[in-house]
């Protein structure tokens, strides 16, 4: 197997490539046998011990007979065992699937339907609803094997096969791993990724954007499952030789200030809805967050003032930036020493954007279009979907959906999802503009603002709230949001009803669903 050159913005593959080799054997042969790759509540995994269960977990899936380009579906919490079955799948020229596990029985069943997966793992916690998909279904793959924290492990499984296993050849090309997107409307997408995608992502971003090194400590709130965690807990980490640290639950305020407080993570990688809850808690509590010297955001566009007030309750930076399933991690992004708060950033180097009108048009600065982006982590195609295919990726763009302008200095400012845009009065406008604003009102928490018809047949903004704990829904203090907005937006923007609610609807990435607001009575 050649070598892999990374040189400037361009990344030199040997014509045989199994990427397996780099982010798992690599470690052994620069001597960090001994140096703990992955940290959790129930112990530390050193590179030796994660190449081990990678190769045994490599044979095992051999013996089971899942064939080469097949796929094997993971819905596998944050653990040891995520690496070792994708790592273990990839050496063996298996496709590894994660797949979100917060998805019910009818996504599931669809995901193993359309994958026709000849392998599926899962943990235990989603038992009820996996085994209720395979029951809904005709399609049983040949590996269907659920494994528990105690007894049946993984490590049990794997314990019989041998240590060593030659990474079946592949070329940087290759298909290597899917994704499916997090299906905020219809059904999900399954990306299919190529053997050098996370290699791009992890040198261009990982290193080039947040200049990360093998010194890191990397926790990520964000899961495994889709890109955004992928990329945060497994590659980036795995890439520089550095230790990643994984929460197996839902995080909250209090479970990663408690994380961050025992493993001591130089980088921490989170959403704006976790932002906003850990800045509530942040009034009552301090725990001790000086090891991080960053943090990110992704999932959805960060809001100024979330960016403020976090600086200034911890002295630390959150960089915003944007990415997707289909482009594998952040291809925009703020940095040290080049941010914008309320923009999602530059381009990050290895990647180009444009921003386009209806005709395909690169529109002039300032004006709102089309983000499209380009670069060599791109999914090559959407499994048994060519409608969809044909309309994201064109040529050698992708079509993100996202509404956005850059600005003189080339920084972007995020609009809305193409379909959340508004048109009021004529006039485009961007919901997450009006949201910003709200978040800036001491009673408001949470916002999620979307366009309503009125009497008259016309596009009005509405907000839909949750309010900080001390505050309570009163006609006063729709009053007062309104007159807030009035003054600091321009006149036709200021939302026309107000819902209080105890919640947002949200996909698994932290994304609002609007759709699902624009739906209600």
């Amino acid at each position: 197997m050649g070598l892999l050159v990374v040189a400037g913005e361009e990344i030199a593959f040997p014509p045989v490539f199994n990427v397996a080799s780099e982010f798992i054997d690599r470690h052994l042969r620069e001597g960090k046998a001994t140096k703990v790759a992955v940290r959790t509540r129930k112990g530390d995994t050193t590179y030796r011990e994660l190449f081990e269960g990678v190769n045994q977990t490599a044979n095992f899936l051999d013996a089971a007979q899942v064939g080469r380009g097949e796929r094997v579906l993971m819905i596998v919490k944050d653990s040891v065992e995520f690496f070792f079955i994708f790592w273990g799948a990839i050496k063996a020229g298996i496709v590894p699937v994660p797949v979100n596990t917060l998805l019910r029985a009818k996504d599931y069943a669809f995901i193993i339907e359309n994958s026709a997966c000849a392998g599926l793992i899962y943990s235990p916690e989603y038992a009820g609803e996996v085994e209720a998909a395979l029951a809904s279904i005709p399609h049983r793959p040949g590996l269907v094997l659920k494994i528990a924290d105690e007894g049946d492990t993984l490590a049990n499984r794997i314990a019989p096969y041998s240590t060593e296993f030659a990474a079946v050849e592949a070329s940087p090309t290759d298909e290597c791993f899917w994704l499916y997107s997090s299906g905020s409307t219809g059904n999900p997408k399954g990306a299919v990724h190529l053997q050098r995608d996370m290699v791009v992502s992890s040198e261009f971003y990982g290193v080039r954007t947040l200049g990360a090194g093998e010194d890191d400590v990397f926790f990520s709130a964000a899961k495994l499952f889709f890109a955004y965690g992928l990329g945060n807990g497994m590659t980036f980490p795995l890439w520089v030789g550095g230790t990643a640290v994984l929460l197996d639950e839902k995080p909250t305020p209090s479970n990663t200030f408690a994380l961050i407080e025992t493993f001591r993570p130089t980088l921490f990688f989170g959403v704006p809805t976790l932002y906003a809850a850990q800045l509530q808690a942040l009034e009552n509590v301090t725990p001790d967050l000086s090891s991080l010297r960053m943090c990110v955001s992704a999932g959805e566009a960060l809001p100024a003032d979330i960016f403020r007030r976090w600086r200034e309750h911890t002295g630390t930076l959150i960089l915003d930036g944007v990415g997707s399933t289909e482009a594998l991690h952040i291809f925009i992004s703020n940095r040290v020493g080049q941010f914008k708060p309320g923009s999602s950033g530059l381009v990050v180097e290895g990647y180009d954007a444009k921003v386009v009108d209806e005709a395909g048009r690169t529109v002039p600065t300032g004006e709102t279009g089309r983000l499209f982006i380009k670069g060599l982590s791109m999914a090559k195609y959407y499994w048994r979907n060519p409608e969809k295919t044909a309309e994201t990726m064109l040529g050698e763009w992708i079509n993100t959906g996202d509404t956005y302008y850059r600005d003189e200095h080339g920084y972007f400012f995020y609009c809305g999802r193409s379909d959340d845009m508004l048109k009021v009065g004529g006039i485009w406008c961007s919901p997450f503009e009006i949201e910003s604003t709200l978040i800036e009102h001491p009673t408001v928490f949470e916002v999620a603002v979307v366009g309503r018809s009125d009497g008259e047949g016309l596009v009005k903004p509405e907000a839909w709230i949750v309010l900080n704990d001390e505050a309570r829904p009163t006609e006063a203090l729709e009053d007062e949001l309104r007159t807030f907005c009035k003054t600091k937006l321009a006149p036709y923007k200021f939302p026309r009803r107000f819902h209080f609610v105890d919640s947002l609807p949200k996909t698994a990435t932290g994304k609002i669903q609007r759709y699902r607001l624009r739906a209600e009575e």
